[in-house]
């Protein structure tokens, strides 16, 4: 157990510095695809021919192996993290555009009616009402990218240790330890879950007004009252999300 965390001098990083590495290399991605992401969703709900042609480019960006990409870009990148972190951009949009293009989508047009008679412009409408509640959506497609490019920095070890903690598992095979690749999969693991879990705890925060679980049973802390004629119908969730972006 010793030699787990034992990391060798090749690498020029600790386990925590190793850590760093990996998280920055597989988050920024992410977040640049979002950022590219959102206005191309808007793009294609406001064009709804655009989304076809936009799907089918980012599924064949999608298809070409990540060793391909490093072959082309290393010309004009060389051998650094940007050469790794390009890659999972575009790979991040082929979850996260359609994610944002089904969840505007399936925002109620009563809504941006409503939005609208509010004296809502285009812009504000997006940021403040379709967005809010598209966050669960958008979230669970993060969810998805974030968990895929934690995993797949560790290719980045093909080209001259931009791998973070996937290089090593290069050095497990150079040294023969393999308590190191053991340490590589472990922390991806952890990370990765680490993560996904940040991420449900973004979601509850920005989403109060959903529940935030449970069936309405005793233990989930909700009353159940029996129907009545009179009783008022729940109130759905778009109409808290206007409430908020009205103020």
């Amino acid at each position: 157990m010793s030699g787990f965390f034992d990391i060798p001098s090749d690498l020029q990083h600790s386990w925590w510095g190793l850590i760093g590495l990996h998280l920055r290399e597989a988050l920024l991605p992410v977040l640049a695809g979002l950022l590219l992401a959102l206005p191309l969703g808007q793009l294609c709900v406001r064009l709804r021919w655009l989304y076809a042609p936009v799907l089918w480019v980012t599924t064949v960006l999608y298809a070409i192996p990540s060793l391909a990409f490093f072959v082309v870009l290393i010309d004009y990148t060389g051998q650094t993290e940007l050469t790794v972190m390009i890659p999972l951009t575009v790979y991040s949009l082929v979850v996260l555009v359609p994610a944002i293009v089904d969840a505007v989508r399936s925002v109620p047009q009563e809504t941006l009616a409503a939005a609208t008679a509010m004296g809502f412009g285009p812009v504000r409408r997006y940021l403040q009402v379709q967005l809010p509640i598209a966050v669960p959506a958008i979230i669970a497609g993060l969810r998805v990218a974030t968990v895929s490019s934690i995993s797949l920095v560790s290719v980045g070890t093909l080209i001259g240790n931009q791998g973070a903690l996937g290089n090593l598992l290069h050095d497990a095979t150079i040294y023969n330890r393999p308590e190191l690749a053991w340490n590589a999969v472990i922390t991806m693991a952890v990370l990765a879950m680490l993560a996904d879990a940040a991420l449900v705890l973004v979601r509850v925060l920005l989403t109060p007004w959903m529940p935030s679980g449970g069936s309405g049973g005793a233990g989930s802390g909700r009353r159940t009252t029996p129907k009545t004629a009179g009783a008022r119908p729940p109130v759905p969730v778009a109409e808290p999300a206007l409430k908020d972006a009205a103020r």
